[in-house]
């Protein structure tokens, strides 16, 4: 069952408003949405009810939660050592933590698609320039650049790829 990407800016959805205000072409924005919702999810709902289960385990003190991660990733430090080396920390922590805890340890990866920034401020200024901050690589290039500032809906489907291949590797 999927989203109705009928992305508009006067949409009375927030989320559908918040997407469509950074993008300049809406026609090839609802193409890049229909083909992401096209492709298979990233996760499964089967895999999300047990992450609830245990998470209730969490709550009542019958188990530890262990979150890690990056705050935000980036296509350019993508590579499969990176995300091996982030499993590998994760583990090595959820090790330490269930002999010091005895108790189980749910173990949560921040990574397979925090492509994106919030930012306080849409405009960033260098030396008097102004461009539209950098919002993360979902959206918009890092390089202070004015064509890689524009919003890229294609970034979107890198940022799918990407995701795929992280949990492709865990």
């Amino acid at each position: 069952m999927g989203h109705d990407y009928n992305v508009r800016r006067g949409s009375p959805d927030p989320l559908e408003r918040a997407i469509s205000k950074n993008y300049l072409n809406e026609a090839e924005l609802e193409s890049v949405l229909k083909t992401i919702e096209a492709f298979p999810p990233i996760v499964f709902a089967d895999e999300a009810r047990s992450l609830e289960e245990k998470l209730a385990d969490a709550a009542l003190g019958n188990a530890f939660l262990l979150q890690g991660g990056l705050c935000a990733e980036s296509f350019k430090e993508f590579s499969a050592n990176n995300i091996r080396d982030t499993f590998k920390i994760i583990l090595q922590m959820s090790v330490v933590l269930m002999f010091g805890g005895q108790m189980p340890i749910i173990k949560v990866g921040r990574m397979a698609g925090q492509f994106a920034k919030l930012r306080s401020d849409p405009l960033e200024e260098k030396n008097g320039v102004k461009l539209s901050s950098y919002k993360g690589d979902n959206i918009n290039g890092d390089a202070f650049n004015e064509k890689l500032r524009i919003p890229d809906p294609q970034r979107m489907i890198r940022a799918y790829c990407f995701a795929a291949a992280t949990l492709n590797l865990s």
